[in-house]
């Protein structure tokens, strides 16, 4: 007999959905900070523009994973594929995003050398989704 998993629960009350809903909330929120905060606070630097554009490509892929986070949540009882999705997901937005945004925010461009394995694991995120499979039950 397999001991329970803490998130084998209802999807909307597994530690899974919490995650995925947190990872949008983070979206949402830095989403914000760089429309307004973030904007003021470059504005007179020379490269404005580019580094705004950084930001907006990270929170246009932290929100969308956030939504594929929640997808895995939902086929978290369901599917062993799941669980491996969500954690490509996780490690993957918070490589690809999070490397643009520390890129964005310090001005270091070498950072933006690890943003491709972040994207390699948001890819790796979409196979999982396109290889669910139901458990035989």
């Amino acid at each position: 007999m397999q001991s329970p998993d803490r998130f084998d629960t209802d999807p909307p009350n597994s530690p899974a959905f919490r995650v995925a809903g947190v990872l949008g909330a983070l979206a949402v929120a830095f989403g914000a900070f760089g429309a307004h905060a973030l904007k003021s606070w470059l504005k007179d630097d020379p490269d404005v523009v580019l580094r705004l554009g950084w930001w907006e490509t990270a929170t246009r892929y932290h929100l969308a994973h956030a939504l594929l986070a929640a997808v895995f949540a939902l086929l978290w009882s369901t599917s062993p594929r799941a669980r491996t999705g969500l954690t490509l997901c996780i490690a993957g937005t918070a490589i690809f995003s999070g490397s643009l945004y520390l890129m964005t925010i310090t001005n270091i461009r070498v950072l933006g050398a690890i943003t491709p394995i972040g994207g390699l694991a948001l890819i790796g995120a979409w196979i999982c989704l396109a290889l669910c499979r139901p458990r035989n039950r």
